[in-house]
């Protein structure tokens, strides 16, 4: 008998291939699903909405929010919410990359862990990645065990969350693996950092992501521009 039978998760859910491996495999281990997605002025902002609205219906997610986030285009510093930042294509460079928005993630599981206290969830899952990441700081296990550590000192006594990350030491050759396994639809997700309609095939994203299908020997299911 499934352990987690009648229990929520909450599923933070972007619209890309990895967020939403990451909410299947939540699905996978048995957990009535939440699924959160944060609009915060990021170029392909549209485009995810809409990803993530369609992977929904796949999943048959009812409960779900959609947050709006809008001082991060504010702030900037970065080249997914400041338009005046143009997003690199030139390939992964050493270092933390100008597409790195500041504490995105923290932020995002912060908010993340107010809708599970309010909705009783006892699990979050991320899809954040680690070792074939672009180099964030806030995708990496000791961020995340210290930022869980906070979220349930700061929470109610009788709220417990645990925050779960199944892709997190995986490349993105297993993630696409995985994917196909568990048949999730990857022509509804999105990658690009730069275009809505078709993915531009040159920005890090884009580079990782098919590089995954390259290596896992499988095409990607999206449109691409001039490839």
């Amino acid at each position: 008998m499934n352990n987690n039978l009648n229990k929520k998760a909450i599923v933070i859910l972007s619209g890309g291939m990895d967020s939403t491996l990451s909410s299947y495999i939540a699905k996978k281990d048995g957990y009535e699903l939440i699924a959160v997605h944060f609009n915060y002025g990021q170029r392909t902002q549209n485009k995810e909405l809409t990803a993530f609205r369609e992977i929904c219906k796949a999943l048959r997610v009812v409960n779900k929010y959609e947050i709006d986030i809008p001082f991060f285009t504010q702030i900037g510093a970065n080249a997914l919410t400041d338009l005046s930042i143009d997003v690199p294509t030139g390939g992964l460079e050493a270092g933390v990359p100008i597409t790195y928005v500041p504490f995105r993630n923290g932020i995002f599981l912060a908010i993340t862990a107010a809708i599970a206290e309010k909705e009783n969830a006892t699990a979050m899952y991320i899809g954040v990645v680690q070792e074939d990441s672009s180099g964030y700081p806030d995708c990496t296990d000791s961020f995340i065990n210290s930022i869980s550590k906070a979220i349930n000192e700061g929470t109610k006594e009788d709220t417990n969350i645990e925050i779960i990350t199944p892709l997190v030491h995986l490349s993105k050759s297993q993630i696409v693996q995985k994917a196909v396994e568990l048949n999730v639809p990857l022509e509804l997700t999105w990658s690009c950092y730069k275009e809505e309609d078709e993915a531009c095939g040159v920005c890090d994203s884009c580079r990782l992501r098919l590089n995954g299908f390259l290596e896992a020997n499988k095409k990607d299911p999206i449109k691409y521009k001039d490839l």
